[in-house]
C-alpha cells in the first residue's frame, strides 16, 4: 500500500491511486475523574511491549452514562493521540464503517473515509461507541482489523487499507441496551473486557462540579445523595442524569430569582421532569 499522508491542513490522501477524503478528529474538554484503575487497564491494553507485539482491542462495558466514552477519550489524550468517534446504530452498514462513495462536483464520485478509517490512516484512536447496536454484517467487515492482520478491505473503493502502527481502537457497549448479539468470532477479538461501575459519592460530586462549575454546592449535594440512593438499588440512573437534573434546577432557580421559591420542591420537580415518577422513591 502506498499512502500519501496529508499535511496539517489537508484532508485528502491517495491510496493505490485512489484519492480518499479524511475526516477530522473530535475535540472535547473531557476529563476523566476517579477510577484510576480502569484508565490504567485501558492504557495497558493499548501498550506494545515488543516490535512483534500488537495492541489489544478493549471492550468498555457499563450502563449508559457511566463514562465509557470519556474514559477512552481521556486515555487517548494521555497518549497524545487524536480521537475519532464513530457512533454505531442498528442501521450502520459496512460501507458506513469504512469508505463511502459520494457524488462530487459535476457528478464525479468521491470516496470519503469514515472516522474509523481516518484514525487507521493517521495513527489516531477510534472509539466505536455503542457498538453492540451493530449487525453481524457490519462486524464482519472489521474482522481483519481486529486481529493480527490489522487491515480493512473496502469493496466499494477496491482498496485494502492497513492500519498505522500507532492506531488504537476501543469499543464501548451498554450492558443493558444490546440490539444484536455480538458474533463469537468478534467476541474473541474484543479483549480485554473492562467494566465501569457507578462512581463513589465523592467522585460523583467531582464529576458534577467539573461539568457544572456554575451550579451551587447545595444542588450538587442533593443530586449526589439522590444518585447514590439509586445506585444502592442498582437503578440505571447515572451521573449523566445527575448533570441534567442539576443543570435544569439551576436554570429554574435563575429564572425565578426574583420570586420566592421552595428549593426542595423545585429540586424534586427537576428530578421528576428529568427521570419521571419512577425516581420518587430515591428522593429525600
Amino acid at each position: 500500500m502506498t499512502t500519501s499522508l496529508p499535511s496539517e491542513h489537508e484532508s485528502i490522501v491517495e491510496i493505490q491511486g485512489v484519492q480518499i477524503a479524511l475526516g477530522f478528529p473530535d475535540v472535547f474538554q473531557f476529563e476523566w475523574i476517579g477510577q484510576q484503575d480502569v484508565l490504567d487497564q485501558l492504557l495497558a491494553a493499548w501498550y506494545v511491549v515488543d516490535k512483534s507485539d500488537i495492541p489489544l482491542n478493549p471492550r468498555l462495558i457499563g450502563k449508559p452514562g457511566v463514562g465509557k466514552t470519556t474514559l477512552a477519550y481521556a486515555a487517548a489524550k494521555k497518549l497524545g493521540r487524536d480521537v475519532y468517534i464513530y457512533q454505531c446504530t442498528m442501521d450502520t452498514r459496512p460501507e458506513d464503517l469504512l469508505i463511502t462513495p459520494v457524488i462530487g462536483k459535476e457528478g464525479s464520485i468521491r470516496y470519503v473515509a469514515s472516522s474509523l478509517v481516518t484514525a487507521m490512516i493517521r495513527g489516531g484512536v477510534c472509539i466505536l461507541d455503542e457498538a453492540n447496536r451493530m449487525s453481524e454484517k457490519s462486524w464482519a467487515s472489521l474482522a481483519a482489523l481486529l486481529d493480527t492482520r490489522r487491515y480493512i478491505e473496502s469493496i466499494i473503493a477496491g482498496l485494502k487499507v492497513t492500519a498505522h502502527e500507532d492506531f488504537r481502537i476501543a469499543v464501548t457497549m451498554n450492558d443493558d441496551a444490546s440490539t444484536y448479539e455480538i458474533p463469537e468470532y468478534i467476541h474473541s477479538r474484543l479483549q480485554p473486557q473492562i467494566y465501569l461501575d457507578f462512581p463513589e459519592a465523592e467522585e460523583e460530586k467531582r464529576i458534577l462540579k467539573e461539568n457544572l462549575p456554575f451550579v451551587p454546592e447545595h444542588i450538587l449535594e442533593y443530586v449526589v445523595t439522590f444518585l447514590q440512593r439509586a445506585h444502592a438499588k442498582n437503578e440505571n440512573y447515572t451521573v449523566r442524569d445527575g448533570i441534567n437534573i442539576a443543570r435544569y434546577a439551576a436554570k429554574r432557580i435563575r429564572c425565578l430569582e426574583h420570586k420566592r421559591v421552595d428549593l426542595e420542591s423545585l429540586l424534586r420537580q427537576a428530578v421528576i421532569m428529568t427521570l419521571g415518577d419512577e425516581a420518587l422513591p430515591y428522593l429525600s
